[in-house]
């Protein structure tokens, strides 16, 4: 949420930057510009009137005394009479203060001064490539969803029984290398200084708001009605949410947490291959970082945690490219954010398997999350980023598409001491001696 402060010091640059984000904001500009006039007037009204109860109370007593009734009386009434209009001026100050909330939560966070203009993926900013293409020897290489039934390793089908579409059921050394890839990602985060955390997957309402994905993306997030708690579409909710309502101090930043969770999002996205497979999900598994900043030092973080989640794709020996998202590709919440996209060979497309962003104090302010520099009284706002380190689906698709021959599937070799074996399929012995 952004400060009242920035919107009415400084409106036309509001609303110039938030045109980034393509929207038109300036009906809810002046709408918070004008409401937060008249709260300040309401509250030079009732202090002034607050002060003039506390003189008139000191004198009813003197008059009193004094012999003076009838005065005393009248100040009395007085005082009365201005208590009754204190009530009124609280009531409507307290209406202005949630109108004044209701139309500061519908404006998007402010871009950075580095991100582009643009509406749509098309105008996202690419930054680098790494990795090299796979060459397959003369083999026509399998889509990931045709691998996953050749090698029976992951039930696309079984998982729509169960459940639904976009609820797969792993199988055998499919679920074998699910659990590896999340260890392998919690692990390496720990020697990247991440503390690992393992939190809830149901958020109360205070912990959506606190994030920004209520009350903007109610329609992506799974509710359980009767206990009035979501499912989290990302680790970043609940670990951000630890430090709501807190003040730190300067000295306890930063604060870097990893954690694994399943992930819930109702999101349809496009239609045909873009959702096949394992192309986008209704659930999936995810390895989530996490970062609570001093403001100074946010961008440089924001590079190291870039730095990290490109050292994973790097490892796993996965083509990737890394985009800087445009204005009009942003999320709400996001002041500047990096994509990373894996190339899926046999579908020849990039796919997004991690999105890195900071949203400066836009949490925060939200999450009522400050901190004190050593020596100073005053408290500030801090600065939150998140990034995913990794998000599993993709990357699956990615390693098995990637890493075919023709009768079976490498693994990776960072991997295999996790997976405790060294491919999927062929006909010679399987286990890994390490």
């Amino acid at each position: 949420m952004l400060l009242v402060k920035t919107i009415v010091d400084n409106p036309e640059f509001v609303i110039e930057r938030l045109a980034l984000k393509n929207r038109d904001v300036r009906a809810v500009v002046e709408k918070i510009v004008e409401l937060d006039k008249q709260k300040r007037e309401i509250q030079k009204q009732m202090e002034d009137n607050k002060a003039e109860q506390n003189a008139l109370a000191k004198q009813i007593g003197d008059l009193y005394k004094q012999g003076k009734a009838d005065e005393a009386n009248n100040a009395k009434q007085k005082s009365s009479d201005l208590k009754n209009i204190v009530k009124e001026q609280e009531d409507k100050f307290n209406a202005l203060d949630k109108e004044l909330f209701d139309n500061l939560v519908t404006l998007p966070n402010l871009p950075y001064e580095l991100v582009a203009p643009g509406k749509s993926a098309e105008d996202n900013v690419e930054i680098r490539r790494g990795g090299e293409n796979p060459s397959f020897d003369g083999i026509n290489p399998l889509p990931h969803w045709d691998l996953a039934k050749k090698y029976d390793i992951i039930d696309f089908a079984t998982g729509v029984k169960i459940t639904g579409a976009g609820f797969p059921l792993y199988k055998g050394k499919g679920a074998k290398l699910q659990r590896a890839l999340i260890n392998f990602f919690l692990d390496e985060a720990g020697k990247s200084g991440y503390m690992e955390v393992e939190p809830p997957v149901l958020v109360n309402k205070d912990s959506g708001f606190g994030t920004g994905q209520l009350p903007d993306k109610e329609g992506q997030m799974y509710h359980c009605e009767l206990d009035d708690l979501y499912l989290v579409p990302t680790a970043e909710v609940p670990v951000t949410n630890i430090y709501r309502d807190m003040i730190l101090n300067a000295n306890q930043l930063p604060i870097r947490h990893c954690a694994y969770t399943p992930c819930f999002r109702r999101e349809a996205g496009s239609y045909g291959s873009d959702v096949k497979g394992l192309n986008r999900l209704h659930e999936f598994d995810k390895v989530e970082l996490v970062q609570i900043v001093h403001p100074d030092k946010s961008y440089k973080e924001l590079e190291i945690m870039v730095l990290h989640v490109e050292g994973l794709v790097k490892k796993l020996g996965l083509p990737y490219r890394i985009i800087r998202l445009c204005g009009g590709d942003m999320s709400f919440t996001s002041a500047m954010t990096y994509d990373f996209e894996v190339w899926c060979a046999a579908q020849g497309k990039w796919l997004e398997v991690s999105s890195v962003s900071n949203f400066e104090a836009y949490q925060a302010n939200r999450l009522k999350l400050r901190f004190k520099d050593e020596g100073d009284k005053k408290t500030k706002l801090c600065h939150t980023l998140n990034g995913s380190g990794l998000a599993l689906p993709r990357i699956v698709a990615s390693i098995l598409e990637n890493y075919q021959k023709a009768d079976r599937i490498e693994i990776p070799e960072v991997l295999r001491k996790y997976t405790g074996f060294d491919y999927i399929g062929g006909d010679e012995i399987e286990e890994s001696e390490e």
